[in-house]
Formats: C-alpha cells, structure tokens, sequence
C-alpha cells in the first residue's frame, strides 16, 4: 500500500528508481498538478514553471526525459497529485525527484482565516523553498476552524493565500492582487483569468485589504482544487457564488490526457 506522502522517486542515471532515504535538506523547487484518470490540467504550464526556477546546467539537460517518465509514470486510474522537486543540495545530475502521491479530498467550497502574523517567506515568488512554512500557516488556519490562511503584506493587503491564490469578483469584472504585494506566480490563476476575458469578462489586478472584499463573491485557486468558493471569512459578510459553477466548470474542461 503506498503511503501517505506517496511513493519517492530519483531521477538517476536516466531514468525514476525508488528512494527510500530520508532526505533532511530543504526544497529548492518543487510543482505539483491533479491528475483524475488520467487526465491533468496545464502540464506544460506546470512544467516550464518548475524548469524556470531551476538554473543548474545539467537539471536542465535531463528535464525532458524527466518529465517524460514522470508522465509515464503517472496512473491511468484514479486521482493523482504528483509532486516534482529539485534539490539543489543533492550531488549535481541527482538533484530531481518525484513523489507520486494520492490526491487529497477536494471540495467546492472552503472558509478563510487572515493570518495574523508577518509573512516571512523567503521566495515568495519560487513554489517550493517556503512550502513547509506555509503548511505551517495553513494547520493554524485550520486550528481556527479555516481552511485556509490568507498572507497579508506590511500594509495589510491581499497578497496570497498559503496553498493558494485568492481572486475576487467587483460586479462583472474578476479581480486580483497586483504586483505591490508578493504572490507566488499561480498556474490557475493564470488560466481563469484566462477564461474569464474568452467569456467577454473583464479582469483587474488591485491591491486590497479583507475588509475591502465585503459582499464580494471571493475564490480560492489552486491546482489540486480547482476553483473554490469561499463561505466564510471571519466577520467579513461574502456575496453569493454567481460565477462559481460555470467557471469551475470550464476550468474543467480544459483537462487532457497525461500522456499526451
């Protein structure tokens, strides 16, 4: 039976073997995408990301067939949420890796909590180096009773969620942090606004504070979940989930076979 946090993998000699050692030096980079029998949304996408934090020569020489076996690698049958990872302290050719995991339950909806702390991340712009730390600002949205926290800047604006990016909605027009504040560049965001302007709609990027948000329909984006509505947000009163459904929808749709 494969355990909780999946099956690991080295990328060694050209090809995926098993590891079985414990590894105590920290992510450099990592990317992870859901994969539902089969099927995966902008792997490409997920992919460059991962290659582009990524400077060593080698690493990069040995992406393509990397990613190539992690594809073949990837289950057919039922939902999957693959983690790759660098490991730049690893000897240099030994330094890729995959971790095939299950996918954890996902849900439509979900309840924020404001972390109260400073955001001490170190990269926020690299998915991988600040991962731990954001678990960490996650478990205590949940010992809150959330789902998830949302990271604030020194001013007090919106920047990210911790697994994940927040958007909002001001009348017809989809709305999101803007580049005063530091949000990790997300995937799904990246496409949803995409969906949004096919769909005639118009987007923005702006900074915001939580309270700003009152009455708002507000989403929470990530790979594993998709677009969720959030329910719950402190004592901030949310709007109701009008452009939920279709859009999660059409986010589902753009799904295609690993194996292309």
């Amino acid at each position: 039976m494969m355990s909780v946090s999946g099956e690991f993998y080295q990328y060694l000699n050209g090809e995926l073997v098993k590891f079985n050692h414990a590894l105590s030096d920290p992510l450099s980079v990592a990317d992870s995408w859901l994969v539902s029998n089969g099927m995966v949304r902008a792997f490409d996408r997920h992919a460059k990301r991962f290659s582009g934090s990524i400077s060593d020569p080698i690493s990069q020489q040995q992406m393509p067939e990397f990613l190539s076996q992690v594809k073949e690698l990837t289950p057919l049958g039922g939902d999957w949420f693959p983690r790759i990872e660098y490991r730049e302290a690893q000897l240099p050719g030994q330094r890729l890796f995959l971790r095939m995991r299950e996918a954890p339950i996902r849900t439509k909806t979900c309840s924020l909590y404001t972390h109260q702390a400073q955001d001490t991340r170190e990269q926020p712009f690299v998915k991988g180096p600040d991962l731990s730390l954001c678990q960490k600002f996650r478990r205590l949205a949940n010992l809150r009773g959330a789902d998830e926290a949302v990271l604030l800047s020194e001013e007090g604006y919106i920047a990210d969620g911790a697994l994940s990016a927040i958007l909002w909605w001001e009348g017809d027009v989809l709305v999101g942090p803007d580049d005063s504040t530091n949000w990790l560049p997300s995937i799904t965001r990246e496409l949803v606004f995409e969906l949004a302007r096919q769909g005639g709609y118009q987007t923005a990027t702006r900074a915001a504070k939580p309270n700003e948000l009152e009455d708002l329909e507000v989403w929470s984006l990530s790979a594993l979940q998709g677009i969720r509505g959030v329910t719950n947000w402190g004592d901030i009163n949310l709007g109701q989930h009008r452009f939920l459904a279709p859009f999660r929808k059409r986010l589902e749709l753009l799904s295609g076979s690993i194996k292309n």
